[in-house]
């Protein structure tokens, strides 16, 4: 499955944000085979901050391990917001 977190905003910053776009996503979870990767696409999305990334990327790591994959992206917003979770959390996201 691919998710383009663009369809939620080009500017997604607020923890609450996060958290009601993880809970409005959330249904959709639950037709991902247990041999399916989540990928997550950050194109055109210009701000993501450590806290709506917290609410919407830490749980789906959470369930999905080493099936979620970050797509790469040269926006430095991004970059730094997945670096600081994973110094945060101790984890380690797959980019690709």
């Amino acid at each position: 499955m691919i998710i383009e977190l663009k369809k939620f905003g080009q500017t997604l910053t607020s923890r609450e944000e996060g958290r009601e776009a993880f809970a409005a996503f959330k249904p959709t979870l639950n037709i991902i085979s247990d041999r399916e990767s989540v990928e997550i696409v950050f194109t055109d999305v210009n701000t993501l901050s450590p806290s709506w990334a917290d609410e919407f990327l830490t749980p789906l790591f959470k369930q999905f391990g080493k099936r979620l994959i970050l797509k790469e992206t040269d926006n430095l917003s991004v970059s730094t917001t997945l670096s600081t979770l994973e110094k945060v959390h101790q984890i380690k996201f797959v980019r690709n």
